[in-house]
């Protein structure tokens, strides 16, 4: 019998008022926290998980040791009460309706942590597409080795042009039981949740063994969304030898799934001076490039904006211009820099003296799983899968400590 690689889970859930509870993954928004005290105003009182994680928004805070105390001991209030129910060793098949409307597909379970690894060049079943900054990693594990519940916002991808293991299941779900439909809150769209059944949790298992026999290279899932969160886990994991701790609660969607769209995540630096910061990437490019072969950034300023041509240093514009951002940020310690989803997002940030935007062209879905093995992983913040109102919202939670 083929080994195993996505597993039932030991699921939780609140027993009602779903809109409250679910809120956008913790890394998102974080240059805006009126979003979050929006969230915060929105959930009141009610049980939420926002109560159970630490939006990144705050993780510089002073406060951050104070904030995590009450995350825990919100935690055991939760799970204490009869607020949540139980889905013994469950699989779901999950619809959500993004805003733009189209429906993305997607399976909640749980994969083994030793079948992932971060690392450029790894072989592993369960790869990151992207950098892995390991700096970022310890505040995280500083939160999460103490909980007793995680709750997921990894999206893993897998390559199914065929669309032959998420798909069909749109077409069964009256063979399924139903088990949340709700909306989400602040433009997040729609999503419902279906139990899976024995002869299609069968099948599905065949099928993803099957997608596995079918490459040369044995990675079945690239990390989509949440590649820290998940590195995290595996930190965690290495410090308890639970069972539970050997797991993490994740979502799979097809890469080709037609919802799926990447978009570019941009660059905004605070507390530079443009002009220098454009003198200093006019420079180490070279100057202006006349090849077709170019890649274009554009400079957004308060001022207006500014266009430069510059030969390729990578095959993905991204892959030219963060190198020199990491440079620049050592030689310039004061200047701090976030990576933001959308234009109209960078433009309302640089309205600033001191602030600047750097747009350019993203990568196509179907060059990722080529690119990752070919190079390892790519740049970190490389893409966006969609909107950022259509990141995966925290719904499912998980035990991991008893």
């Amino acid at each position: 019998m083929a080994e195993k690689h996505f597993h039932g889970a030991d699921i939780l859930l609140p027993k009602k008022d779903f809109e409250k509870w679910a809120v956008i993954a913790c890394d998102q928004f974080t240059s805006e926290r009126s979003y979050w005290e929006q969230a915060d105003a929105l959930v009141g009182d009610a049980p939420s998980s926002l109560r159970v994680i630490l939006p990144e928004v705050y993780l510089e805070d002073k406060n951050v040791g104070a904030r995590t105390e009450e995350i825990y001991r919100k935690m055991d209030e939760y799970l204490s009460s009869d607020l949540l129910a139980e889905y013994s060793d469950a699989l779901f098949y999950v619809e959500r309706v993004q805003s733009d409307g189209r429906v993305r597909k997607g399976l909640v379970g749980a994969v083994d942590l030793k079948d992932y690894d971060y690392q450029k060049g790894s072989k592993a079943l369960i790869r990151a597409t992207e950098e892995t900054v390991v700096e970022r990693i310890p505040p995280r594990v500083a939160v999460r080795k103490n909980a007793k519940m995680e709750l997921p916002h990894v999206l893993l991808l897998m390559d199914d042009p065929d669309c032959s293991v998420i798909a069909p299941l749109a077409n069964e779900k009256e063979e399924m039981t139903p088990i949340y439909d709700t909306d989400l809150m602040q433009g997040g769209g729609h999503i419902s949740a279906y139990l899976l059944t024995p002869k299609q949790r069968a099948r599905l298992d065949k099928a993803l063994a099957s997608l596995i026999d079918q490459k040369e290279d044995k990675m079945l899932f690239a990390v989509g969304d949440g590649n820290h969160s998940l590195a995290t886990a595996k930190a965690c994991a290495k410090l308890d030898p639970s069972p539970l701790a050997a797991r993490a609660l994740v979502e799979v969607v097809n890469l080709h799934d037609p919802a799926i769209e990447f978009e570019p995540i941009y660059r905004v630096l605070f507390g530079v001076d443009p002009m220098i910061l454009y003198d200093a990437f006019f420079d180490a490019m070279g100057g202006e490039y006349k090849g077709e072969d170019g890649q274009v950034f554009e400079f957004v300023t308060r001022y207006g904006t500014k266009f430069i041509t510059v030969a390729p240093k990578a095959k993905l514009p991204v892959g030219t211009l963060q190198p020199f951002l990491d440079d620049f940020l050592k030689t310039h310690p004061g200047v701090k820099i976030d990576y933001i989803h959308g234009e109209n997002t960078v433009f309302d940030l640089c309205k600033g003296k001191t602030t600047v935007g750097i747009l350019f062209k993203g990568m196509e879905k179907s060059e990722l799983f080529d690119a990752v093995r070919q190079d390892g992983s790519l740049p970190r913040k490389t893409f966006s899968m969609g909107h950022a109102r259509d990141k995966r919202y925290y719904m499912e939670a998980r035990r991991i400590k008893e």
